[in-house]
């Protein structure tokens, strides 16, 4: 007679998700080369035959290209019944998948998200070092982004992380990226390709933050990606401080002597004149939408090129557009112009970030 013996079977296709595979696939490895790199790394690979690695990989890869469509939208990841996958394995998919490289990014400003900007990611492969395969999945992730948050109402981060399940600093990352491809701000003259992508993610928070119709109205029938166009035609009445420059001057001079070396001092005195009114007749055009676009140029050119010829520390670009911006709003204005001052803070909030980030000496 045998014994009675009770055998518990669990049967599930709860889906493992190794994160070292994971990102390999993310950043567009082949199969047999992921298999290669797992090998040299030794660790808990070491003694396993190859034959063993390659069969694990290639499950897992035949895994994350079945999910893939599901990360294209990815609340859909929680509701498919086709793969058991844990919340936190949920999250690390997503987060991965959308995974932004800064010097892919900088790439892909100033571009149109059409097919045949898709077919020259080779050009940006070759520059960032990112392989083909993932400079492909971060170009296409930016076009579904864009496509989806482009016309929706309220904070273009807030939207960006409600519809793909983003973490913050990932969604105001691509934030950053639609804002500028939305406004087509130039990013790609030559003169420009000294900036990163660090310093147009700053410069294109500070423009949604002060210079669109979010600014004053926080509901959520406003878009992230519309300008504020009556701020920008106020701001012609800043051409009103043109008749100020000398009372400024002096006010400007009388606080940074004490503060400057004489050299770079004199040059301030010398060259107040052109650094003021560039500042202020870039105020007085941003209404004009081809103005707008060419912010970054008209800065460069205007401002930053000639700093640079004149040997200016970022300290001393930093110290100076304060120390102007105070005086202007110190200023004693007619009761007909007390509106200057709230249009001239709203206006160098801006300038005076995007100066900041641009200025490389």
């Amino acid at each position: 007679m045998f014994a009675d013996v009770d055998v518990d079977v669990f049967i599930s296709n709860y889906t493992i998700i190794d994160p070292e595979i994971y990102q390999l696939w993310v950043e567009g490895y082949t199969f047999v080369e992921a298999v290669t790199l797992l090998k040299q790394k030794g660790g808990l690979f070491a003694d396993v035959p190859p034959e063993l690695i390659a069969s694990d990989v290639q499950d897992h890869y035949r895994t994350y290209a079945m999910l893939e469509k599901f990360l294209h939208a990815p609340p859909k990841l929680s509701e498919q019944p086709t793969f058991q996958i844990c919340p936190q394995d949920r999250s690390l998919l997503i987060e991965h998948y959308y995974s932004l490289d800064d010097a892919v990014a900088r790439e892909l400003f100033g571009k149109k998200l059409n097919a045949r900007n898709r077919k020259d990611l080779d050009e940006v492969a070759d520059k960032t070092g990112v392989r083909l395969k993932s400079c492909r999945r971060q170009f296409d992730n930016v076009k579904r982004i864009y496509k989806a948050v482009e016309e929706t109402q309220g904070n273009l981060a807030c939207n960006i992380r409600q519809q793909f399940i983003l973490p913050e600093e990932l969604a105001q990352k691509y934030a950053a990226v639609v804002f500028i491809a939305c406004l087509r701000f130039e990013t790609t003259k030559r003169k420009l390709q000294y900036l990163n992508f660090k310093d147009f993610y700053e410069c294109g928070q500070a423009l949604m933050t002060f210079w669109t119709y979010t600014y004053q109205h926080s509901g959520a029938d406003y878009l992230d990606t519309e300008m504020d166009k009556e701020f920008l035609l106020d701001l012609r009445e800043i051409r009103y401080l043109l008749d100020k420059e000398k009372e400024i001057k002096h006010l400007v001079s009388l606080r940074l002597k004490p503060t400057l070396l004489e050299r770079a001092y004199q040059e301030v005195e010398n060259n107040f004149r052109s650094y003021y009114r560039a500042i202020i007749m870039i105020a007085c055009n941003l209404h004009r939408t081809r103005e707008l676009r060419m912010l970054f140029v008209e800065l460069t050119e205007r401002l930053i090129e000639p700093w640079k010829q004149n040997g200016w520390t970022r300290e001393q670009v930093q110290m100076f557009m304060q120390c102007m911006t105070q005086c202007v709003l110190d200023l004693e204005v007619p009761r007909d112009n007390q509106d200057i001052r709230c249009l001239w803070d709203r206006y160098m909030q801006v300038i005076n970030v995007c100066l900041f980030r641009m200025y490389h000496p």
